[in-house]
């Protein structure tokens, strides 16, 4: 990797439209925002993605003043750098040893931002698949919660989010297809009632940005995923519990069989 400052702009996996959000909108900024947050994230946008690419291995120290060279950039940026690479758990600041590069096993896999660069990167198909195999495991039990506990509000809004994707599951329309997907399956999450299963939102929205953003889904969603999406609202707004927890199983089932052809 060579050591210049030109390395910063355009660099890094690209972040793409986020979940549920379409094209995505020009960054919100606070007020006084400027150079520094924007040298913030374009060193947080290739030091995130390198060092999960193993570009800095295991055990690595990262010197403050050698990185702050390398991208041209103050060392009070590389400092607030570091720090939400330590909230992530990727490096570890030590006195008297430095930033130090973390192991994946202690990373924090459920963080948001490290799924994406994950996704980014040729980790993609096992980082899917574990992914799927999460919600394999949590989102049939949620919606069985879901059919017990969902309010009115939740109820009206799966069958609304539902019939947004039947109608946006042709013609190639995967973007809008994909808002309403991921605002179905958030609902249910939170809808269950469970405070530990409504946190995953983000990391199934994470899952399923990833699917259409690197293309790991047909041009059209699969006619029987819809139809079961149409079957979960149903059967959580009649209160079956058995019917909404089998009818989620089988779209992560699904999605499974999707990556067995799609990212083997």
């Amino acid at each position: 990797m060579a050591d210049t400052a030109e390395q910063v702009p355009g660099a890094g996996p690209e972040t793409g439209p986020g979940p549920g959000e379409g094209p995505e909108p020009e960054p919100e900024r606070e007020p006084g925002a400027g150079r520094g947050q924007g040298l913030h994230a374009l060193l947080l946008s290739v030091l995130g993605p390198e060092i999960i690419a193993g570009a800095y291995p295991p055990g690595s120290v990262l010197r403050t003043n050698e990185v702050a060279e390398r991208f041209g950039v103050s060392r009070t940026v590389v400092r607030e750098v570091v720090r939400v690479l330590e909230s992530m758990h990727l490096v570890a600041s030590r006195r008297r040893v430095g930033v130090t590069v973390q192991p994946a096993e202690r990373w924090n896999v459920f963080d948001p931002q490290v799924i994406r660069w994950r996704m980014a990167g040729a980790d993609r198909p096992r980082q899917l698949r574990s992914l799927t195999v999460l919600r394999r495991a949590i989102e049939p039990v949620a919606a069985s919660l879901a059919a017990r506990h969902a309010t009115p509000e939740q109820c009206a809004d799966l069958t609304r989010h539902a019939m947004d994707m039947v109608a946006t599951s042709r013609g190639q329309q995967l973007q809008a297809y994909l808002v309403h997907d991921v605002a179905f399956h958030e609902v249910v999450l939170r809808a269950s009632g469970n405070e530990m299963f409504a946190r995953l939102g983000d990391v199934v929205r994470e899952v399923l940005t990833a699917r259409t953003r690197h293309q790991v889904m047909f041009d059209d969603p699969d006619p029987a995923a819809v139809t079961l999406h149409v079957r979960v609202a149903e059967a959580i707004r009649s209160g079956d519990a058995d019917g909404a927890e089998r009818a989620t199983r089988e779209i992560a089932e699904g999605a499974l069989r999707e990556l067995d052809i799609l990212a083997p």
